[in-house]
């Protein structure tokens, strides 16, 4: 595996690890309501556009995906939309990019 590949790899368990044990931790403090997080989110004008912020990012890079994964004909690829929605961008992108990266046959 190539230096770069790991280097995606590494951010991906970083972007992984990170996000979630902040909102394990909101979830633990706060109880287990997604509304309740959604809330959280648009605190203030500052949270408030990073949540748009991401939004977008996330949006953009799913259709980047699916757009590369029609063309490359790789469908692995497609298992980092549901963890850029489910994680965050934070782990989508570079798994994405860890994906993208291997030899296709």
């Amino acid at each position: 595996m190539t230096p770069l590949r790991l280097t995606y790899l590494a951010l991906f368990v970083i972007g992984t690890v990170l996000p979630m044990y902040y909102f394990i931790s909101w979830f633990n403090e706060f109880g287990w309501s997604i509304m309740a997080m959604a809330e959280a989110w648009n605190v203030n004008d500052a949270t408030t556009g990073l949540t748009y912020d991401l939004t977008v990012a996330a949006v953009t890079l799913t259709i980047f995906i699916i757009a590369e994964a029609v063309v490359r004909k790789d469908w692995l690829s497609l298992i980092a939309i549901p963890a850029t929605y489910c994680i965050g961008v934070s782990a989508g992108l570079p798994l994405y990019l860890f994906l993208r990266s291997r030899q296709l046959d």
